[in-house]
């Protein structure tokens, strides 16, 4: 079972936070951004299927995120939590950690922005458009 959300690159993506990456729906991004991986989504947490949501509630649960922009692709693993809430109408928040909000789609993730390939960082920097898939197991 998956989600897709389409959004765009900007100036100002870093990826360099130590322990989130997200994806947002809004219009810009400051340099303080450093978690943002891409803005203009055009879905949240908030718009996923019933379903979908359910399954990423299961502690049990794989939850792989994949980030493909301008023929670059990366894939990071995390798991699903029953707190998980997916309530969240504007950012989609991958942890590394087992912190839970209404923004976070996952939780205990491989890695965080910082962990993604500088060539597709480098892609999102320069405005490619984004396609964002979460799939859970």
């Amino acid at each position: 079972m998956e989600e897709v959300i389409h959004a765009r690159g900007h100036e100002h993506v870093t990826a360099e936070h130590a322990s989130t990456f997200e994806v947002t729906t809004d219009d810009y991004l400051t340099p303080a951004g450093d978690c943002i991986l891409a803005i203009e989504a055009d879905r949240a947490p908030a718009d996923f299927a019933p379903e979908f949501v359910d399954a990423c509630r299961d502690a049990d649960a794989t939850i792989t995120v994949t980030v493909e922009a301008d023929g670059h692709e990366q894939t990071v693993e995390g798991t699903g939590d029953p707190a998980l809430e997916f309530t969240n109408e504007r950012s989609a928040v991958g942890r590394t950690s087992d912190y839970v909000d209404d923004r976070t789609i996952l939780t205990r993730a491989e890695f965080a922005a910082e962990g993604f390939d500088r060539d597709l960082v480098a892609a999102l920097a320069g405005g490619a458009d984004v396609t964002v898939t979460i799939a859970v197991e």
